[in-house]
Protein backbone atom coordinates (compact mmCIF):
# COMPACT_ATOMS: atom_id res chain seq x y z
CA UNK A 1 0.00 0.00 0.00
CA UNK A 2 1.22 3.64 -0.68
CA UNK A 3 -0.27 5.18 2.39
CA UNK A 4 -3.70 6.13 3.58
CA UNK A 5 -5.74 8.53 1.61
CA UNK A 6 -6.38 12.32 2.85
CA UNK A 7 -10.31 11.64 3.24
CA UNK A 8 -12.17 14.18 5.85
CA UNK A 9 -14.99 11.36 6.58
CA UNK A 10 -15.95 7.40 6.79
CA UNK A 11 -16.88 5.69 3.59
CA UNK A 12 -18.65 3.70 5.59
CA UNK A 13 -20.63 6.48 7.35
CA UNK A 14 -21.18 7.75 3.82
CA UNK A 15 -22.71 4.84 2.69
CA UNK A 16 -24.82 3.26 5.78
CA UNK A 17 -27.79 3.55 4.05
CA UNK A 18 -26.71 2.63 0.78
CA UNK A 19 -28.11 -0.97 -0.64
CA UNK A 20 -27.17 -1.86 -4.39
CA UNK A 21 -29.15 -3.88 -6.10
CA UNK A 22 -28.47 -6.55 -8.95
CA UNK A 23 -30.13 -9.63 -10.51
CA UNK A 24 -29.08 -12.27 -7.97
CA UNK A 25 -27.18 -10.26 -5.24
CA UNK A 26 -27.76 -7.42 -3.37
CA UNK A 27 -25.12 -5.51 -1.45
CA UNK A 28 -25.52 -4.11 1.89
CA UNK A 29 -22.82 -2.07 4.41
CA UNK A 30 -21.53 -4.14 6.93
CA UNK A 31 -23.87 -3.54 9.96
CA UNK A 32 -23.96 -5.06 13.52
CA UNK A 33 -26.68 -7.60 12.72
CA UNK A 34 -24.01 -9.36 10.04
CA UNK A 35 -21.31 -9.69 12.96
CA UNK A 36 -22.18 -13.24 14.31
CA UNK A 37 -22.29 -15.19 10.42
CA UNK A 38 -19.28 -13.14 9.28
CA UNK A 39 -17.69 -14.25 13.29
CA UNK A 40 -18.61 -17.52 12.04
CA UNK A 41 -17.11 -17.28 8.48
CA UNK A 42 -14.05 -16.00 9.85
CA UNK A 43 -13.65 -19.36 12.27
CA UNK A 44 -12.86 -21.52 9.16
CA UNK A 45 -9.03 -21.60 8.69
CA UNK A 46 -9.34 -21.95 4.65
CA UNK A 47 -11.14 -19.11 4.43
CA UNK A 48 -8.77 -17.03 7.37
CA UNK A 49 -5.54 -18.26 4.65
CA UNK A 50 -7.51 -17.00 1.57
CA UNK A 51 -8.36 -13.35 2.76
CA UNK A 52 -5.29 -13.51 5.25
CA UNK A 53 -7.14 -12.58 8.05
CA UNK A 54 -6.11 -13.28 11.94
CA UNK A 55 -8.19 -15.44 14.22
CA UNK A 56 -10.91 -13.29 16.03
CA UNK A 57 -13.33 -13.62 19.51
CA UNK A 58 -16.59 -12.58 19.00
CA UNK A 59 -16.16 -9.27 20.84
CA UNK A 60 -13.40 -8.26 19.32
CA UNK A 61 -15.21 -9.14 15.85
CA UNK A 62 -18.21 -6.21 17.15
CA UNK A 63 -15.38 -3.94 17.71
CA UNK A 64 -13.69 -3.99 14.48
CA UNK A 65 -17.06 -3.90 12.52
CA UNK A 66 -17.28 -0.54 14.77
CA UNK A 67 -13.85 1.04 13.89
CA UNK A 68 -14.62 -0.28 9.87
CA UNK A 69 -17.67 2.55 10.29
CA UNK A 70 -14.95 4.95 11.20
CA UNK A 71 -12.78 3.83 8.57
CA UNK A 72 -11.33 6.71 6.20
CA UNK A 73 -9.45 3.87 3.53
CA UNK A 74 -12.05 0.85 3.74
CA UNK A 75 -15.49 0.32 2.46
CA UNK A 76 -17.29 -3.19 3.26
CA UNK A 77 -19.98 -4.34 1.74
CA UNK A 78 -22.34 -7.65 2.72
CA UNK A 79 -23.21 -9.63 0.20
CA UNK A 80 -27.06 -10.94 0.30
CA UNK A 81 -28.68 -13.76 -2.07
CA UNK A 82 -31.81 -12.46 -3.24
CA UNK A 83 -34.24 -15.58 -3.30
CA UNK A 84 -37.75 -15.91 -4.71
CA UNK A 85 -39.16 -13.30 -7.71
CA UNK A 86 -40.36 -10.48 -5.08
CA UNK A 87 -39.49 -6.91 -6.50
CA UNK A 88 -37.08 -5.07 -4.83
CA UNK A 89 -37.16 -1.38 -6.04
CA UNK A 90 -33.38 0.34 -6.72
CA UNK A 91 -33.88 3.02 -3.65
CA UNK A 92 -34.73 0.26 -0.43
CA UNK A 93 -33.18 0.74 3.10
CA UNK A 94 -31.02 -1.94 4.25
CA UNK A 95 -33.64 -2.46 7.22
CA UNK A 96 -36.07 -2.85 5.28
CA UNK A 97 -37.46 -6.63 5.74
CA UNK A 98 -37.13 -7.41 1.95
CA UNK A 99 -33.27 -7.04 2.80
CA UNK A 100 -32.65 -7.77 5.98
CA UNK A 101 -34.39 -11.75 5.83
CA UNK A 102 -32.19 -12.51 3.06
CA UNK A 103 -29.41 -15.14 3.53
CA UNK A 104 -25.80 -13.23 3.67
CA UNK A 105 -23.34 -15.18 1.48
CA UNK A 106 -20.15 -13.23 1.37
CA UNK A 107 -18.41 -9.68 1.30
CA UNK A 108 -17.11 -7.38 -0.92
CA UNK A 109 -14.06 -4.51 0.64
CA UNK A 110 -12.60 -1.54 -1.35
CA UNK A 111 -9.65 -0.59 0.30
CA UNK A 112 -8.00 2.91 -0.80
CA UNK A 113 -4.97 4.03 -0.94
CA UNK A 114 -3.13 7.36 -2.44
CA UNK A 115 -5.13 10.73 -2.77
CA UNK A 116 -7.19 10.64 -5.97
CA UNK A 117 -7.20 13.67 -8.52
CA UNK A 118 -10.62 15.67 -8.62
CA UNK A 119 -13.00 14.56 -10.89
CA UNK A 120 -12.25 17.21 -13.27
CA UNK A 121 -8.35 16.28 -13.49
CA UNK A 122 -9.47 12.78 -13.87
CA UNK A 123 -8.54 11.04 -17.08
CA UNK A 124 -8.13 7.15 -18.54
CA UNK A 125 -4.80 6.83 -16.38
CA UNK A 126 -4.37 5.87 -13.30
CA UNK A 127 -4.40 9.38 -11.05
CA UNK A 128 -1.34 10.22 -8.96
CA UNK A 129 -0.75 13.33 -6.39
CA UNK A 130 2.95 14.23 -5.72
CA UNK A 131 4.06 10.89 -7.37
CA UNK A 132 1.45 8.48 -5.22
CA UNK A 133 -0.59 6.42 -7.12
CA UNK A 134 -3.90 6.10 -5.89
CA UNK A 135 -5.59 2.70 -6.46
CA UNK A 136 -8.87 1.33 -4.98
CA UNK A 137 -8.32 -2.72 -4.42
CA UNK A 138 -11.14 -4.80 -4.53
CA UNK A 139 -11.51 -8.11 -2.77
CA UNK A 140 -14.24 -10.53 -3.57
CA UNK A 141 -15.53 -13.75 -0.64
CA UNK A 142 -17.93 -15.92 -1.55
CA UNK A 143 -17.86 -17.94 2.14
CA UNK A 144 -21.12 -20.04 1.94
CA UNK A 145 -19.99 -23.03 0.06
CA UNK A 146 -23.63 -23.54 -1.09
CA UNK A 147 -23.40 -20.15 -2.93
CA UNK A 148 -20.26 -20.93 -4.91
CA UNK A 149 -19.72 -21.07 -8.50
CA UNK A 150 -23.53 -20.11 -9.37
CA UNK A 151 -22.21 -16.42 -10.79
CA UNK A 152 -22.89 -14.04 -7.24
CA UNK A 153 -19.03 -13.30 -6.98
CA UNK A 154 -18.86 -12.10 -10.88
CA UNK A 155 -21.68 -10.23 -10.74
CA UNK A 156 -20.46 -8.15 -7.71
CA UNK A 157 -18.35 -5.60 -9.91
CA UNK A 158 -21.62 -5.00 -12.43
CA UNK A 159 -23.40 -4.29 -8.85
CA UNK A 160 -20.94 -1.99 -7.81
CA UNK A 161 -20.22 0.20 -10.78
CA UNK A 162 -22.77 1.69 -12.91
CA UNK A 163 -22.31 2.97 -16.74
CA UNK A 164 -21.49 5.83 -18.30
CA UNK A 165 -21.31 7.04 -21.65
CA UNK A 166 -17.33 7.20 -21.57
CA UNK A 167 -16.12 5.00 -18.39
CA UNK A 168 -17.31 2.88 -15.60
CA UNK A 169 -17.54 5.08 -12.36
CA UNK A 170 -18.22 3.47 -9.04
CA UNK A 171 -21.53 4.00 -7.53
CA UNK A 172 -21.60 4.28 -4.09
CA UNK A 173 -20.97 7.61 -2.24
CA UNK A 174 -17.21 8.49 -2.37
CA UNK A 175 -15.71 12.29 -2.11
CA UNK A 176 -14.12 11.96 -5.26
CA UNK A 177 -14.42 9.84 -8.85
CA UNK A 178 -13.14 6.62 -8.79
CA UNK A 179 -11.73 5.61 -12.40
CA UNK A 180 -12.21 2.15 -13.30
CA UNK A 181 -8.25 2.12 -14.25
CA UNK A 182 -7.60 2.29 -10.23
CA UNK A 183 -9.01 -0.81 -9.72
CA UNK A 184 -6.62 -3.50 -8.44
CA UNK A 185 -6.59 -6.70 -6.75
CA UNK A 186 -4.21 -8.40 -4.87
CA UNK A 187 -4.72 -12.80 -4.90
CA UNK A 188 -2.57 -15.58 -4.25
CA UNK A 189 -0.58 -17.14 -7.59
CA UNK A 190 -2.28 -20.19 -5.79
CA UNK A 191 -5.29 -19.05 -6.11
CA UNK A 192 -6.54 -20.01 -9.76
CA UNK A 193 -10.13 -19.81 -9.21
CA UNK A 194 -10.17 -16.26 -7.95
CA UNK A 195 -7.69 -15.27 -10.58
CA UNK A 196 -9.69 -16.39 -13.34
CA UNK A 197 -12.72 -14.63 -12.03
CA UNK A 198 -11.30 -11.74 -11.62
CA UNK A 199 -9.89 -12.45 -15.51
CA UNK A 200 -13.30 -12.67 -16.51
CA UNK A 201 -14.62 -9.79 -14.61
CA UNK A 202 -12.11 -7.54 -17.19
CA UNK A 203 -9.01 -7.47 -14.91
CA UNK A 204 -5.87 -8.51 -16.12
CA UNK A 205 -2.27 -9.51 -14.17
CA UNK A 206 0.05 -6.54 -14.35
CA UNK A 207 2.65 -7.92 -11.82
CA UNK A 208 3.92 -11.11 -9.94
CA UNK A 209 5.27 -10.30 -6.73
CA UNK A 210 7.32 -13.78 -5.56
CA UNK A 211 8.54 -12.81 -2.21
CA UNK A 212 4.38 -12.79 -1.12
CA UNK A 213 3.17 -15.58 -3.51
CA UNK A 214 0.90 -13.23 -5.00
CA UNK A 215 -0.05 -11.74 -8.46
CA UNK A 216 -1.47 -7.97 -8.79
CA UNK A 217 -4.42 -7.54 -11.14
CA UNK A 218 -6.05 -4.62 -12.64
CA UNK A 219 -8.68 -3.68 -14.07
CA UNK A 220 -8.88 -3.67 -17.97
CA UNK A 221 -5.42 -3.40 -17.97
CA UNK A 222 -4.80 -3.92 -21.67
Amino acid sequence: MTGRPRFVTSFMLCNKNTVLVGKKILLVPYRIEHVAKYHAWMENEELRTLTASEPLTLDQEYDMQQKWQMDEDKLTFIILAREGDAFIPDTVNPTDSQVSSLPMVGDVNIFFSGTPLSVSESTNSPPFDDGQEFTAEAEIMIAEPLYRRRGYAQENPRVETSQGEDTRQVSVKLPHSIPPTSLITRISDKNTPSIKLFERLGFRITKHVEVFEEVELRWNAL
